[in-house]
C-alpha cells in the first residue's frame, strides 16, 4: 500500500511540474452605464393652464354630442387649437376633415374649372356664349308665356255671361282688362258683333294667327343655339386633332404624352357642346308644351264665343221680330 501511495505521489508532482500555473486575471468591474433622459424642456405655467382649458371644453363639447343622441362624440376643435397645431407643424391628417357636401361642391366646381380651362380658350368661349345668349331667349319665353297665360274657362263664363245680358260694352271691356292672347281674340270677336258670323270667324282666325306668332317669337334663336353648340364642340375636336397631328409631326415621333394632350382638349369641347345643347333643348320643350297649351286655351275660347254671339245674335232678331 506505501508503494502504491508513493507512486501516486510522484505522478502528482511530476504533473504539478509539467502544467503551466495559470493565474486568473482579475476582471474589471463592469461599468452599468445608464441612458441619461433629455430633460424636458421647462413647461410655462401659461402654457399648460391653456391645454387644461383646451381640454376640459373638447371634454365638455362630447359630453354634449353624447347628450343629444350622437352615436359617436366628434372631436372638436377650436380655433385656438386649430392654430396651436397648424404652429406646431400638424398634418392635413390632424386636421378635421370637411363635411361630405362640401368636399362634393368643391369637388364638382374645380373639376368644371379645370375641364373648362383645359380646353380650347377660344372654342369653350364660344360655347359659354351660345349658352349664355341660349339661356337667355329661354328666360325671356318662358316669362312672356307665363304672363299670357288665364284662367280662360273662368274668363269666358264671365264673358258669356255678359254677352247674355246683352251687355256688349262691359264684355269689351272686360277683354281689355285681362292680359293673354285669348282676351286678345275675343275683343277682336265682340268689335265686329254687328257683322255676320262667317266675318266674325274670319277676323278671329286671322287674329289667332298673329297671336300665335307672337308666341313663337324667338324660338327661333333657341334652335339656332341648340344646333350651333354642339357643332362648335366637333369644329374644336377636329382643331385639337389637327394640332395633336402638328405636334407630333414637330416631335418626329408618336408620343402617347402628345397624342393624350390633343385628344383631351378635343373631346372636352365637344363635351361641353354636347351638355349646352341637351340643357337649351330641355328648355326649348318647356316652352313648346307652353304654347301648346295657350293655342289650345286660344282655340277654345273661339269656339266658346262664336257660340255666344251666335245665342246673342238670335235673341237679338227675336226681340227685333216681337217689336214689329
Amino acid at each position: 500500500m506505501k508503494k502504491y501511495r508513493l507512486a501516486v505521489a510522484v505522478m502528482i508532482v511530476a504533473l504539478l511540474q509539467v502544467t503551466p500555473v495559470v493565474t486568473a486575471q482579475p476582471k474589471e468591474p463592469v461599468k452599468m452605464v445608464q441612458m441619461q433622459q433629455p430633460k424636458g424642456a421647462p413647461v410655462d405655467a401659461a402654457t399648460q393652464k391653456a391645454d387644461e382649458e383646451a381640454s376640459k371644453e373638447e371634454e365638455e363639447a362630447d359630453k354634449k354630442a353624447e347628450a343629444a343622441g350622437d352615436d359617436q362624440a366628434a372631436d372638436t376643435m377650436t380655433d385656438d387649437m386649430l392654430q396651436d397645431a397648424e404652429a406646431d407643424g400638424a398634418t392635413d391628417e390632424d386636421k378635421p376633415a370637411a363635411s361630405a357636401g362640401q368636399q362634393e361642391d368643391v369637388g364638382v366646381y374645380k373639376s368644371l374649372k379645370t375641364k373648362f380651362i383645359e380646353g380650347n380658350a377660344g372654342f369653350m368661349s364660344l360655347v359659354a356664349l351660345a349658352l349664355v345668349i341660349g339661356l337667355a331667349f329661354c328666360i325671356e319665353r318662358i316669362i312672356y308665356l307665363s304672363l299670357s297665360e288665364i284662367n280662360a274657362k273662368k274668363f269666358m263664363a264671365s264673358l258669356d255671361g255678359k254677352i247674355a245680358d246683352k251687355d256688349i260694352e262691359g264684355a269689351k271691356e272686360l277683354c281689355r282688362n285681362t292680359r293673354g292672347p285669348v282676351a286678345s281674340i275675343c275683343y277682336q270677336g265682340l268689335a265686329r258683333i254687328h257683322e255676320t258670323l262667317d266675318d266674325i270667324e274670319r277676323s278671329i282666325v286671322s287674329y289667332g294667327s298673329v297671336q300665335s306668332a307672337n308666341l313663337e317669337k324667338g324660338c327661333s334663336w333657341i334652335t339656332l343655339f341648340i344646333a350651333m353648340a354642339p357643332s362648335l364642340g366637333f369644329l374644336g375636336t377636329v382643331i385639337g386633332m389637327v394640332m395633336a397631328f402638328d405636334q407630333i409631326q414637330a416631335a418626329g415621333d408618336i408620343s402617347p404624352t402628345i397624342v393624350a394632350a390633343g385628344m383631351k382638349v378635343a373631346l372636352i369641347t365637344t363635351i361641353f357642346g354636347i351638355i349646352v345643347a341637351l340643357v337649351l333643348q330641355i328648355f326649348y320643350n318647356y316652352i313648346l308644351s307652353k304654347i301648346e297649351h295657350i293655342t289650345a286655351q286660344m282655340e277654345e275660347s273661339a269656339i266658346t264665343l262664336l257660340d255666344s254671339i251666335a245665342k246673342y245674335k238670335i235673341t237679338e232678331g227675336t226681340v227685333d221680330n216681337d217689336k214689329e
